[in-house]
């Protein structure tokens, strides 16, 4: 009888789940053959895949042609990718027309850039740290672009071509359309209406046009408003209208995340005696901002793509130089090599700001977690 009592006290060990559900086998079944219409479609996808894959390989690498002095040989050889054509333009392509024997310059900015990049990364940086870091690496790359001191030439803004050209557009419009762009956020919820309605209006006429149309008055049409013998830097017009382009569409993307804040949480910061700018810039901002991390991203990531529309006002980009390269006589008909590189180093970029948000979303989302 006692052993009896004993094993009924004693705690039974928990049954473990079937092997079925568990590991990869169990991955498998819940996220490719959980149905049959998902059977179905997976079983397509893969053999999609091992059609086009091997192909793609043999392509891009088995029968690629890695050297040759020109695109005949390119052509005489197995038939694959002809990356011999990018290891001679490749130069050209990121840095353009600027000075060949001082590429080292923008090569430098490229890497202070991304550099700038993962410091911001690092948390324990954020505020007056991360602020004049930032202020010395731009210092430091409008140095080396520019050039006429410590021994360099100067180099005028209409030979900035490339991928620096593009890095430039791309994050000084960030930088400088997402403070305009809070203001803006601000300003449509003011309880003024002569506030509200100037913001209202702002974004509404600027998500209303494309930013080409922007870009061509900035270019075209403001010179002939401006004085006799006055005129303003092609690169300075075009990183205006990206600012005033981006800041449009960043203003809803935060005014979207301020209508998700509980009105609890302004009534808690007006007990406390916080005044508005207080309020707003402690408590309201941070969770405001925090919300919408992956729309701000969606929207950084589509400007940073949305700089190769400055083709058509003459600024030759990271795109136009890569078409531009091709027309060599030498080595035209292998677009689609320098297409493929550049879209390599878009993706690179684009890559890194969503990974980067998704752990920062997950990072300051940790009290929300249930």
């Amino acid at each position: 009888m006692a052993d009896l009592a004993e094993s009924r006290l004693a705690p039974s060990e928990p049954l473990k789940p079937p092997a079925s559900s568990t590991g990869v086998i169990g991955w498998l079944r819940a996220n490719l053959f959980s149905s049959v219409w998902n059977s179905i479609l997976t079983l397509i996808a893969l053999y999609f895949l091992a059609v086009t894959v091997p192909k793609a390989v043999d392509w891009l690498l088995v029968d690629a042609t890695w050297q040759a002095a020109n695109g005949r040989e390119c052509m005489a050889a197995a038939g694959g990718a002809c990356w011999a054509a990018i290891g001679e333009k490749w130069r050209f392509i990121l840095f353009g027309r600027f000075p060949y024997e001082e590429h080292w310059r923008p090569l430098i900015v490229c890497v202070v850039f991304v550099a700038l990049f993962l410091a911001s990364c690092d948390r324990r940086l954020w505020g007056m740290p991360l602020l004049a870091i930032w202020a010395a690496g731009l210092a430091l790359n409008a140095l080396l672009m520019w050039g006429g001191v410590f021994g360099m030439t100067y180099v005028d803004t209409s030979l900035w071509n490339g991928l620096p050209l593009t890095l430039i557009l791309a994050v000084i419009g960030m930088a400088g359309a997402f403070p305009l762009a809070i203001v803006l956020a601000l300003g449509r919820r003011s309880h003024m209406p002569a506030v509200r309605a100037v913001c209202v209006a702002y974004i509404e006429l600027i998500r209303g046009v494309p930013l080409v149309t922007l870009l061509f008055m900035a270019t075209v049409m403001l010179p002939l408003f401006l004085p006799p013998g006055i005129t303003i830097d092609k690169l300075l017009r075009a990183q205006v209208a990206i600012i005033l382009f981006a800041a449009a569409y960043l203003a809803e993307v935060i005014r979207g995340g301020l209508q998700s804040i509980p009105r609890g949480q302004y009534e808690a910061a007006d007990a406390l005696g916080l005044g508005y700018w207080q309020k707003t810039r402690l408590i309201i901002l941070p969770q405001a901002l925090t919300v919408v991390i992956p729309a701000l991203v969606n929207t950084f990531i589509g400007t940073f793509k949305d700089t190769a529309l400055v083709i058509i006002i003459g600024l030759f980009d990271l795109l136009m130089l890569a078409n531009a390269a091709m027309t060599d006589p030498n080595w035209r008909g292998f677009a689609t090599e320098a297409y493929l590189f550049v879209a390599a180093i878009y993706w690179a970029f684009c890559w890194f700001m969503s990974k980067y948000s998704q752990w920062l979303e997950a990072d300051l989302n940790k009290g929300r977690r249930r």
